[in-house]
């Protein structure tokens, strides 16, 4: 046995002595059995009354009995053990004996740490905590990772990760594979999930996760169990830290836009400044108009980006021919309001025919169309545009967009 045992008839001599025994305290099971006690050898003489009292004694009570006593080695050393002691029952019932399992007190702490340390993960642990196994499907998982998941604690387990998770589920399968096949990465890492939930919704979460390899301590070759999976939804961490960024970034383009166009002669060149710092990371293309007439209201192309290859936007110089915006058009409604307007295809497969209904460049997805006032006067709009690459414009991208509209209405108050 891994744990070390001995033995003792209904008088106290000892009848079994194993290898364990023998490794923590030294004596060979020859040099154990057949003594009486411990007394005189394995303890010493003054406790040695107490000790045979409290194991002989462990034949009369029910259950184990747990003790710790200070036993001594052979080579004249002492070592604090952790022994369990129950009655051993002859045929008739009566107690014919004791058996003793003992080990190191260091030993034993160390596993009832273990032990606890595993219980606590799975029960009260404030990030998620699932074991998967060598096929990479949950084979335990506690509370709160199976919230995360969006399931319960049972019906996440020996199932799929692809049936748990829409997004992600193949960079996370390959970490795992990995560690199963090379062991743990140096740091944790992030993974974007998106989780498949009972409503239908898939929720994008941000998880740091880490992961340890689980070998079998009773093999003699490390047998893999699993891996042992740790993580933590950072998502708000992640979208505050990608906010700041973004703010940052926005914050430089506007102030080095400023100074461009400051060494601009043409305040028309100026204008289309303003809008080319304004397109990095933010759209894909971007439009002028300006207010030809207000009753009925007509609007005319004063800039646009090129609809082809990249490149500087450009002044119109085919004169002020208005433009054909039918009613209800984006544009019109950010000049009718003096506000900002976000607008967006209803559909992928629609988004060619909507695009050319409102006379934007091919490809266009979604819109923002913010309003050019300066001294008090509505001088027209600017339309920033994204393909179907990016994502729709937010409340945060028009806060932005009217930053940039108020710098080019400058310039266009200046040029008019």
């Amino acid at each position: 046995m891994d744990a070390a045992l001995c033995a003792f008839d209904a008088d106290g001599f000892v009848t079994h002595w194993n290898r364990e025994a023998e490794r923590i305290l030294g004596w060979s099971p020859g040099e154990a059995v057949g003594r009486q006690g411990f007394a005189g050898w394995a303890v010493r003489s003054s406790d040695a009354d107490e000790v045979q009292g409290r194991l002989l004694a462990a034949m009369h009570a029910s259950g184990r009995q747990v003790h710790e006593f200070a036993l001594v080695r052979k080579d004249g050393g002492r070592v604090l053990v952790r022994t369990q002691s129950a009655a051993v029952r002859g045929p008739d019932g009566k107690p014919a004996g004791v058996y003793c399992a003992f080990s190191e007190v260091h030993a034993q702490i160390d596993l009832e740490r273990s032990i606890a340390l595993s219980e606590a993960l799975f029960e009260d642990a404030s990030w998620g905590v699932v074991i998967v196994d060598a096929d990479l499907r949950p084979a335990v998982c506690n509370g709160h990772a199976a919230r995360a998941l969006g399931s319960g604690r049972t019906a996440v387990l020996g199932r799929p990760l692809g049936e748990l998770i829409a997004q992600g589920v193949e960079e996370l399968e390959g970490a795992l594979a990995h560690v199963l096949s090379e062991g743990a990465p140096p740091a944790p890492m992030e993974v974007w999930v998106s989780v498949r939930g009972t409503d239908g919704k898939q929720d994008r979460r941000c998880w740091r996760s880490g992961f340890v390899r689980l070998a079998s301590p009773l093999a003699e070759e490390p047998v893999p169990l699993g891996v042992g999976w740790l993580f933590q939804d950072v998502t708000e961490a992640k979208l505050t830290e990608a906010e700041g960024s973004q703010l940052r970034f926005r914050a430089h383009q506007l102030h080095r836009a400023a100074r461009a166009a400051s060494e601009c002669e043409d305040p028309g060149e100026a204008a289309t400044v303003h809008l080319d710092f304004a397109l990095a990371g933010f759209a894909d293309h971007a439009v002028i108009d300006l207010v030809a007439s207000e009753e009925p209201l007509r609007l005319v192309r004063a800039a646009a980006t090129p609809s082809g290859a990249p490149g500087p936007s450009l002044l119109v110089t085919r004169g002020a021919l208005p433009v054909r915006y039918g009613e209800g058009h984006p544009a019109l409604q950010c000049v009718e309001r003096a506000g900002s307007v976000r607008a967006g295809a209803p559909g992928a497969a629609d988004a060619a025919e909507w695009a050319a209904a409102r006379q934007w460049p091919e490809g266009s997805r979604f819109a923002l169309c913010a309003v050019l006032r300066s001294r008090g006067r509505t001088l027209g709009v600017v339309t920033f545009l994204r393909g179907a690459s990016r994502a729709r414009f937010e409340r945060g991208d028009a806060m932005y967009a009217e930053s940039v509209a108020a710098l080019i209405a400058g310039a266009v108050d200046l040029a008019t």
